[in-house]
C-alpha cells in the first residue's frame, strides 16, 4: 500500500485547496468530511469518505483501510460570531471531535498531525506584532477551542509521543489560481468575498447606492481607521502544511509545535476596497456601520519562525494576487 495522507474536513475552503496540492505533488490522499458545511465537489482528488469525527467505528475503518502516514486535520466549525451564541457545538466538534480523531490515530500507531489553528486564540494581542509567545487570550469560544485543542496536543506528545505542527493561521484568502476550486461558505462571512460580492451586484447593473457592503468601525487607532488585517493566500497555507509534515519526517525527535501563518504584513479594510475596485474595474461604495464587539484593531503576523523552521516563504504576499485569484473564481461561480 502507498502511504497517504488523511485530510479531515478536505471539502472545505481550505482543505479542499489542501487536497489539490497534495494530488499535484504526487501524494495519496483520502479526505473524510461530514460534508455539513464543505461541498463534495470541491474535492478534486483521492477517495472521499462521508463520515463524523465522532463516528469513531467508521473513522477506524478508514486507519485499516489505508496506510496513513499523516493527517491534516482541517475540520472545524469557524464562526466567531456562532460560536459566541452556540458554544456547545464549537466544543463538542472543534474539541471532544478532534480528541476522538487522535485517539483514533493512536490506536492505530499514526503519530503524526498538522493542526489548523488560529490567530482567535490571541484574542486582542498586547502588542504587535503577534509571535508565537505573545499571550494567547482568547475572547470567543470558537478561539478558546482552538487553543484547548493546542494544549491537547501538548499533552498527547507526552504521553503518547504524537508529533504535532499547529499553524495559527491570519487571515486566509484568495482561491485556485487555476479558477478550478474557490471559496464557499454558508452564510459568508469574510472580507474578501462580501467585497467582490458587491462589485458583482453593481457589474451586473445593480445600484451602487442600494450597497450590501458593511465596513464594520471608522474610529481605529489604525492609518485609516479601519481595522488592520494579515491576509495571507489559502495556497500559501496549504504548502506551509506540507513544509510542516516535512519537518515531522525530517527531525523526529521534535514533540508539539506552533507557528504563525501570516506575510508580516496589514491592510486595512478600506486598502482592501480600493484594491478590489482596481482589480474589478468596478465602481461599489459600501456603508460605514459601527464597530462590532470584540474586534481588535490591527491583527499582523510575525511569521518569522515558521519561515524559518519550516524553511517556508509565502509565494503570494500581495492581497492583490489573492483579489486577482478570487475574482476570477466569483465571476464564474458568482452567489446564488
Amino acid at each position: 500500500m502507498t502511504n497517504t495522507i488523511l485530510v479531515t474536513g478536505g471539502a472545505g475552503y481550505i482543505g479542499s485547496h489542501m487536497v489539490r496540492l497534495l494530488d499535484q505533488q504526487g501524494y495519496k490522499v483520502v479526505v473524510y468530511d461530514n460534508l455539513e458545511r464543505g461541498n463534495r465537489d470541491a474535492v478534486t482528488a483521492g477517495e472521499l469518505v462521508v463520515g463524523d469525527l465522532h463516528d469513531t467505528d467508521m473513522l477506524s475503518g478508514v486507519f485499516k483501510a489505508h496506510d496513513i502516514q499523516a493527517v491534516m486535520h482541517f475540520a472545524a466549525l469557524a464562526y466567531v460570531g456562532e460560536s459566541v451564541h452556540e458554544p456547545a457545538m464549537y466544543y463538542r466538534n472543534n474539541v471532544t471531535g478532534t480528541q476522538c480523531l487522535l485517539d483514533t490515530m493512536i490506536s492505530h500507531d499514526v503519530k503524526k498531525l498538522v493542526f489548523s489553528s488560529t490567530c482567535a486564540t490571541y484574542g486582542v494581542p498586547e502588542s504587535l506584532p503577534i509571535t508565537e509567545s505573545t499571550p494567547q487570550n482568547p475572547i470567543n469560544p470558537y478561539g478558546q477551542s482552538k487553543l484547548m485543542v493546542e494544549q491537547i496536543l501538548k499533552d498527547y506528545s507526552t504521553a503518547y509521543d504524537l508529533r504535532s505542527v499547529a499553524l495559527r493561521y491570519f487571515n486566509a484568502a484568495g482561491c485556485a489560481e487555476d479558477g478550478s476550486i474557490g471559496e464557499r461558505h454558508d452564510p459568508e462571512t469574510h472580507l474578501l468575498p462580501l467585497i467582490l460580492f458587491e462589485a458583482l451586484r453593481v457589474q451586473a447593473g445593480g445600484d451602487p447606492a442600494d450597497t450590501n457592503l458593511m465596513v464594520f468601525g471608522s474610529d481605529f487607532d489604525t492609518r485609516d481607521g479601519t481595522c488592520v488585517r494579515d491576509y495571507i493566500h489559502v495556497n500559501d497555507l496549504c504548502s506551509a502544511h506540507i513544509a510542516a509534515f516535512n519537518r515531522m519526517n525530517r527531525l523526529p525527535e521534535l514533540g508539539a509545535e506552533q507557528f504563525n501563518l501570516g506575510v508580516n504584513r496589514g491592510y486595512t479594510v478600506l486598502e482592501v476596497i480600493d484594491a478590489c475596485r482596481e482589480i474589478t474595474g468596478v465602481d461599489f461604495t459600501y456603508n460605514s456601520v459601527d464597530r462590532r464587539a470584540g474586534d481588535p484593531p490591527e491583527l499582523v503576523a510575525d511569521a518569522t519562525a515558521a519561515m524559518t523552521n519550516l524553511e517556508w516563504q509565502p509565494k503570494h504576499a500581495d492581497v492583490k494576487d489573492s483579489i486577482r485569484h478570487a475574482w476570477q473564481w466569483f465571476t464564474d461561480n458568482p452567489p446564488s
